[in-house]
């Protein structure tokens, strides 16, 4: 029965989309939107602006995942992720409801709609980590040739063939600002400094422009990009930490979701105990909260660590 209404309710939901002429992405989009700018007091603003109030956490995990999106060039994504999101909610809050389970309703139906947030922090991992790679190629041969010569326009363009995407853009941008536009580099230095969120190329950046003012600080450069390789030893040793206990963790959960249909067949009677009775379905509630919340506190412990000035 419960099947059939569901479906009765997809079928409604999706009449009504094609009724309005709405996309899913749109809605989806929309809605995302609607809660990110929906209307608060000054005094809010301003304890949030000075980190004495905490945004909600689904406020913060959107803000995060528009910012990752920004910063590694896939702001057309955002849609299609909020619809993926409201898509696999749906998802959840049905299977909660053929289990028959509705104290797992909304349980699930979070859960399944912060994957694909989850899913791009993760992503987020693999791009500092080929950000920083080739962070400390770049700078390093790019300092290497400047303290030889003491030119950073020179320094680049000697180097730009063996610069690797999405560094070779940011550096091609700053040497054809400088010969076409503007000649001014500490302005490109400056303009420079930004399009990259790594704490060590802005103090790279930063060392760089006063080096424009005073050549004596040149030997300033070589330590800064020391640090680059400093964080990729370290970051190498934390991931073969948190190796172990990753493959533990996800076992664990394996183990925990797998059990239920496996109780089916070791045991009718408890299976039927823990699927429709109340005092059941609020502990398998409290085992698919704990999962979820689980899950969201590995990615965020186990994310790489940064150099911060």
């Amino acid at each position: 029965m419960n099947g059939l209404l569901l479906v009765a309710c997809v079928g409604m939901v999706t009449g009504f989309f094609i009724l309005f002429s709405l996309s899913p992405m749109e809605f989806a989009d929309s809605i995302f939107k609607s809660l990110m700018n929906k209307p608060r007091s000054i005094k809010d603003e301003i304890k949030e602006a000075t980190n004495r109030k905490k945004m909600s956490y689904l406020r913060r995990e959107v803000s995060e995942v528009q910012n990752i999106l920004k910063l590694t060039g896939r702001d057309a994504w955002f849609p299609m992720i909020c619809a993926l999101s409201m898509l696999l909610f749906a998802i959840g809050s049905g299977i909660a409801i053929i289990m028959g389970n509705f104290f797992a309703v909304p349980v699930l139906g979070i859960g399944f709609m912060m994957l694909p947030f989850w899913y791009v922090r993760l992503t987020q991992t693999h791009f500092k980590k080929d950000i920083a790679a080739e962070l400390e190629t770049a700078l390093s041969i790019i300092t290497t040739s400047y303290l030889r010569n003491e030119d950073i326009l020179t320094a680049v363009d000697e180097n730009i063939d063996y610069l690797n995407p999405p560094v070779l853009s940011v550096f091609k941008g700053f040497l054809y600002r400088i010969k076409m536009i503007d000649p001014d580099i500490v302005t490109g230095l400056e303009e420079m400094r930004i399009q990259i969120e790594n704490a060590v190329f802005q103090e790279w950046c930063d060392a760089m422009i006063t080096c424009q003012f005073d050549r004596n600080l040149k030997t300033t450069l070589t330590p800064i990009v020391s640090k680059l390789s400093d964080m990729r030893v370290v970051n190498g040793e934390l991931e073969n930490m948190v190796f172990e206990p990753r493959k533990e963790f996800i076992t664990m959960q394996l183990l925990v979701v797998g059990n239920i249909p496996l109780l089916y067949f070791l045991n009718k009677d408890w299976y039927h105990a823990l699927m429709y009775t109340p005092q059941g379905q609020i502990i398998l509630t409290i085992c698919f909260a704990a999962i979820f919340i689980s899950g969201a506190f590995v990615i965020k412990l186990t994310q790489p660590i940064e150099y911060r000035r």
